[in-house]
Order: structure tokens, then C-alpha cells, then sequence
């Protein structure tokens, strides 16, 4: 069995797929875990995590 990997989502994307890849990855609809990155967000954490992860992880091709 091939190993999952981790990609931004090409087409299920609100601003760089991050959210949605997330959730493709770990089997959950994308608007709870772009809720709680929203709520991370209010932080001032969740915006330096999702910039990061926007530029670390990859496209899905």
C-alpha cells in the first residue's frame, strides 16, 4: 500500500488549498478545519502557521 501524502488541494480551494489538503489528508470536511484555523487564527499564530504551510507544502498536481 502507498503511503499518503500530504498536498495542497487544487480544487477544493478558498485561498491556497492548505485547509482543504489538510483535510483531504486526515478524512474530515474542510470547513471544520478551516474553522479551526480561523480560531487559530485569532491568535496571531494561525496566520504564521497557514503562511508556512502555503509555501511548505506542496500543489497537488
Amino acid at each position: 500500500m502507498e503511503p499518503k501524502k500530504l498536498y495542497r488541494s487544487n480544487t477544493d480551494r478558498v485561498i491556497a488549498g492548505v485547509c482543504a489538503g489538510i483535510a483531504e489528508y486526515i478524512n474530515l470536511d474542510p470547513t471544520v478545519v478551516r474553522l479551526l484555523f480561523v480560531i487559530f487564527g485569532l491568535t496571531g499564530a494561525g496566520i504564521l502557521a497557514y503562511l508556512v504551510a502555503a509555501a511548505v507544502i506542496p500543489v497537488k498536481l
